[in-house]
């Protein structure tokens, strides 16, 4: 019996339908990849799996007595917990158990007969591992990187990076029957992403995870649900069998699709000679035989060749921004004395662990916070363009035609939808409220943002965590062929690994090279 069935799944937002009688099943112990482009649904079916959002139709069937972990990465956490304390929470029945056991135990002080009990509660906290928590805490904190933080450090004061590093390491050390897992490698560096691959291709549980890391699904994946056209197609193969078999398929249905085109087109035009001619009944037949015809419907067009281009500014080889002695963080400093240059036309990447400080420094340049101690200048020949990894829309219930409208007034509505064309925004996406967009649409509308102003310095965040591949591959061509420079922060070295030239690997705290 399946873990999880969907049956005749509908689903739709307004008039954006998303899912149109979509079926899938989970079984026990498959590691699957729900893939898709960016709008197609993938968080949307996730949600539906968790029940935060109910269909417009179908039915979800979970198995009873499954036990689920979610990774909601915007989840409410108690501000005063420490680190250690939620962790684990993942084991509060043990802990209740041990201390039924304690209680026991000192009960029988005074009443022997109770010893046998308490013997079997602490048999069962040993077959569980109980007294291996504090090891497997160690374990997951360092595979995900968050050992640069106290197991004593308040929730409260953690990055969102850490929070939903936090979050993750609990569903891992609480090991439920099924993980349903929205996006889990953008807040990872390459390091623990790794690390991640390789724990959960060794899981023994299932597992549902939304990516668009094509490397990291080539290590997870048993399995792959393709979201594509309103329907969810599983594929019981690896993620690079998947491709293969996915093209080929793509290419006999329009093999298929072709053929019948051209042969309702001979059989249109011979109607059309001989419908009041010597061969009329001849061609009433044939007449009859094209309304009865089952016709294919038209294969799914590929998505618009998307074109991200940035204007340029004039670029000189001269110092665009100096940093001297700085450092950056909340009260206290998270990275310390800080010292480089950036000249006209340097692509320089920062890497290091999530939470680590990178987006604390490019806000800080920003000047969206103050600066602890030191100081940074840029050229007055800087002009910047900035993108933040937080999607900070001043009014959610905007389009995105609205938004580039306001940043661009002397854009008239055609040239904006254009725009936004170029960068893979339909004109139906266009036209919606900018909340109900999928993180990859927000993405590209932001992006879009950058492209109508000339800017010979680019200062990025975490451009590429909500895109699809096609979209990252676009991306990646904009900044290449760029003359001017570009501070990028990363944690995808295939992103930036051919046309940066020079990586500052910021290690620990306050520890850079």
């Amino acid at each position: 019996m399946s873990l999880l069935e969907i049956i005749k799944l509908s689903h739709s937002f307004g008039d954006n339908i998303l899912f149109k009688d979509a079926c899938f099943n989970l079984n026990k112990g498959e590691h699957i990849g729900i893939v898709g482009k960016n709008g197609t649904g993938k968080s949307t079916f996730i949600k539906i799996c968790t029940g935060q959002l109910i269909p417009d139709e179908g039915r979800i069937i979970w198995q009873p007595d499954v036990k689920r972990g979610y990774l909601d990465q915007y989840a409410q956490i108690d501000k005063t917990l420490t680190i250690d304390t939620f962790l684990k929470t993942a084991f509060v029945k043990l802990y209740e158990m041990e201390k039924k056991m304690n209680s026991l135990y000192e009960e029988a002080e005074k009443c022997g007969n109770v010893l046998k009990r308490a013997a079997q509660y602490q048999e069962e906290l040993e077959c569980q591992e109980f007294y291996l928590i504090d090891t497997k805490i160690d374990q997951i904190m360092e595979g995900l990187g968050l050992t640069v933080l106290a197991r004593n450090h308040p929730v409260g004061q953690m990055s969102a990076g850490q929070r939903a590093k936090v979050i993750l390491a609990k569903l891992l050390l609480a090991k439920p029957d099924i993980l349903l897992l929205d996006e889990p490698t953008n807040f990872l560096d390459k390091e623990h992403i790794h690390w991640l691959s390789e724990y959960l291709s060794k899981l023994p549980n299932a597992f549902l995870a939304v990516s668009h890391d094509k490397s990291f699904l080539e290590q997870i994946c048993t399995g792959v649900c393709d979201i594509d056209q309103k329907k969810t197609v599983k594929y019981n193969v690896s993620y690079p069998e998947f491709l293969v078999k996915k093209e080929r398929i793509y290419k006999e249905y329009s093999r298929k699709y072709n053929a019948q085109e051209r042969q309702v087109k001979k059989t249109e035009e011979f109607i059309r000679k001989n419908i009041a001619g010597r061969k009329s009944k001849m061609a009433r037949g044939r007449r009859k035989q094209l309304e009865r015809m089952e016709k294919i419907a038209p294969p799914a067009q590929e998505e618009r060749k998307l074109f991200f281009s940035f204007q340029k500014a004039p670029v000189k080889k001269t110092e665009y921004l100096k940093i001297n002695g700085l450092s950056v963080g909340y009260h206290i400093p998270i990275l310390a004395e800080l010292n480089f240059s950036v000249k006209g036309g340097d692509k320089i990447a920062v890497t290091g662990f999530n939470g680590i400080g990178k987006s604390t420094f490019l806000k800080t340049l920003m000047g969206k916070i103050p600066p602890i101690k030191g100081e940074f200048c840029f050229s007055s020949q800087a002009k910047i363009g900035y993108y933040e990894q937080d999607f900070n829309w001043l009014d959610l219930r905007k389009t995105p035609v609205q938004i580039l409208s306001d940043s661009y007034p002397s854009l008239k509505t055609k040239e904006v939808r254009e725009l936004l064309a170029k960068c893979g925004i339909s004109q139906r996406q266009a036209t919606q409220e900018i909340k109900t967009l999928s993180g990859g649409e927000q993405a590209k509308v932001q992006l879009c943002l950058l492209m109508h102003t000339p800017y010979n310095f680019l200062i990025l965040d975490e451009p590429t965590n909500h895109l699809d591949i096609p979209s990252k591959e676009a991306l990646k061509k904009a900044l290449k062929e760029f003359e001017g420079a570009v501070l990028l922060v990363s944690h995808e070295e295939s992103f930036y690994q051919d046309w940066i030239k020079k990586v500052i690997h910021i290690e620990k705290a306050g520890s850079w090279q």
